[in-house]
């Protein structure tokens, strides 16, 4: 009776072995694994605090999982038959997308950094250094202009030159190709006093404002053995019209290169 059962039963389970194996073409399913790391490495400035999510799920430094101020993060995580990670920045209160990542299996450390305020993103922030002094006494620059065009709609969608003058009028400087999303050439000179300079905007490799009709200024101050990293922003009056350029925002700041 025992071998009766046990011929029943071998076939019953080879067809049920093979049924469940026909999808796969009888080839055992393994999903392909690789680990990554993502360096968050951030600053919001917002009166809000913001979430970092990946694939949906809420990142978390100890017991926070929404931050402001600094945000210093080493996320490991694994990818699967080469799915990109999605990181999606949002505001926890509003629920608005500030910004998104895509992280892929290219790199075994991808980094994110960024600083953040309203109105404002800065992405990328670790990709460049503050330019290196050559000499004592000096002050160096270099600049980006993510908000250019915001309220100036100026039409012009090149690169710009910043000139650097005392208030002597004795130009100092000339920072070359200022951009949306790239930062200028570096520049330094010997600080002095007084330290107030002005930068004039102009179009790259002209001296045409790239405002048509008016001069636009930028008014900072040079002190000496420092380099900086300065973010200009185009700012609003009331009236929701172009009123000038703010370039107070310094990255050294807020990050360690």
């Amino acid at each position: 009776m025992k071998n009766k059962i046990v011929k029943i039963l071998f076939p019953l389970m080879a067809l049920l072995f093979l049924g469940s194996c026909a999808n796969d073409e009888l080839v055992p399913y393994y999903q392909q694994q690789e680990p990554g790391k993502l360096v968050i490495r951030g600053y919001n400035a917002r009166r809000d605090s913001i979430q970092i999510a990946v694939d949906g799920k809420v990142i978390k430094i100890g017991k926070q999982d929404a931050f402001v101020k600094n945000i210093v993060k080493d996320y490991d995580f694994v990818i699967y038959e080469n799915k990109p990670k999605n990181v999606v920045i949002t505001n926890k209160r509003t629920k608005e997308i500030l910004h998104s990542y895509q992280i892929g299996n290219e790199k075994d450390i991808d980094t994110i950094s960024f600083y953040t305020k309203k109105d404002l993103w800065v992405d990328k922030v670790l990709s460049t250094k503050p330019g290196l002094l050559t000499s004592t006494g000096n002050a160096g620059f270099k600049f980006i202009f993510p908000t250019v065009n915001r309220y100036s709609a100026s039409g012009y969608s090149g690169n710009l030159d910043g000139i650097i003058r005392k208030l002597s009028g004795e130009t100092i400087a000339v920072a070359k190709n200022i951009g949306k999303d790239q930062y200028s050439s570096f520049v330094e000179f010997p600080a002095s006093l007084p330290p107030v300079i002005k930068m004039e905007l102009v179009k790259h490799g002209t001296t045409e404002s790239y405002i048509a009709g008016k001069q636009v200024f930028v008014t900072m101050l040079m002190t000496k053995n420092k380099s900086r990293l300065i973010v200009l922003d185009e700012k609003k009056a009331d009236n929701g019209q172009f009123s000038g350029i703010d370039a107070t925002l310094n990255l050294v700041d807020f990050f360690s290169f």
